[in-house]
């Protein structure tokens, strides 16, 4: 493939992720090499936090970053992570639906590639064909480095069967920019019709742009991303896995529960991570919310004899990452 035609994809690829991509199992990239092309809305997505030196800020700009940091953080490990990748739970068809688009809004790509990495990582964790692993590949490139690489950009369908045979999901994976770019201009929106209607609040389009997309979106990205990399590298470790997961109450902290990684890594099955009462996981509080409100089923716990440090092996537990058969059908 010459330049001129590499060049034109990358851009169509800002729009279309499957042009002109094969999806086929992932091996660890031969050279870590950023693309930078394809790469160019990620790098202004954090040069538009600038616009905070010409916005300025209101507390009704860091109020809708912060929910929006929230909101989206439990669509990541709530949807993304605990039921696209473990299905650790059960829903409709429309709630799968819902909250694939909710997910999306976070801008981290499809529902599927981010399933399909993360049962990659299981399968795979700490060694060479983990290509998120701090332990093989550094800290800079385990926590946002591989994201950029050309070898890691398609999505790898064998992975996730049981998500693939949804045409809905397939398509939001394929157009995985127009949720995020409508959530953008949705908010500028709303900026530009408080500024005019409520303008003791101080806010404006271009502010709640600057604020409640482009802030809150990098920071969400980076800690998400802290459990790529600093969680495998600081915290505890309570299980013997066979990768170096840890535990850590600052990262599960800002992750909603995301930082008992060694917990995750130890019995991944499960929906909820914090195994002892005070793990905070406010992620698998939430989940209880809608498990009584009906929007979810079945929330797999935590057994005892793994919660009270029973003998789940680690390789067991990394091959409990593929979904049934039940698991697929469940979300029909």
């Amino acid at each position: 493939m010459n330049a001129a035609r590499r060049a034109l994809l990358a851009v169509v690829r800002w729009v279309d992720s499957s042009a002109g991509v094969t999806a086929s199992p992932r091996a660890a990239p031969a050279v870590q090499r950023v693309d930078w092309l394809r790469c160019l809305p990620f790098v202004a997505l954090h040069v538009a936090c600038l616009g905070v030196f010409f916005t300025g800020w209101s507390p009704v700009a860091l109020w809708v970053a912060l929910g929006l940091y929230l909101l989206r953080m439990f669509a990541i490990t709530g949807f993304y992570h605990r039921y696209f990748s473990h299905r650790s739970f059960r829903t409709s068809r429309a709630g799968q639906f819902a909250f694939a688009v909710i997910g999306l809004s976070a801008v981290q790509r499809g529902p599927l590639w981010w399933a399909s990495h993360h049962r990659h990582h299981h399968r795979h964790s700490d060694t060479a064909s983990d290509v998120h692993s701090p332990v093989q590949h550094g800290l800079l490139w385990s926590h946002m480095g591989w994201i950029t690489s050309r070898e890691n950009f398609a999505t790898d369908l064998s992975a996730v069967p049981d998500l693939a045979r949804f045409p809905e999901l397939r398509f939001l994976d394929r157009f995985d920019t127009l949720v995020p770019l409508l959530l953008a201009a949705a908010l500028y929106g709303m900026g530009a019709l408080l500024e005019t209607h409520a303008p003791g609040l101080g806010t404006s389009g271009p502010q709640l742009l600057v604020w409640g997309f482009f802030i809150s979106t990098v920071a969400l990205f980076h800690a998400t991303c802290t459990i790529n990399s600093l969680a495998h590298r600081i915290g505890r470790r309570r299980f013997a896995t066979s990768d170096e997961s840890r535990n850590s109450l600052p990262l599960a902290l800002l992750t909603l529960g995301e930082g008992w990684h060694n917990n995750h890594h130890h019995y991944p099955a499960s929906a909820r991570q914090g195994f002892r009462w005070w793990e905070l996981d406010l992620t698998w509080y939430a989940l209880l919310l809608l498990e009584r409100l009906h929007v979810v089923r079945d929330l797999r716990p935590v057994p005892d004899r793994v919660r009270l440090g029973g003998a789940a092996h680690a390789t067991g537990a990394a091959g409990s990452t593929a979904a049934t058969d039940d698991d697929a059908a469940a979300a029909a």
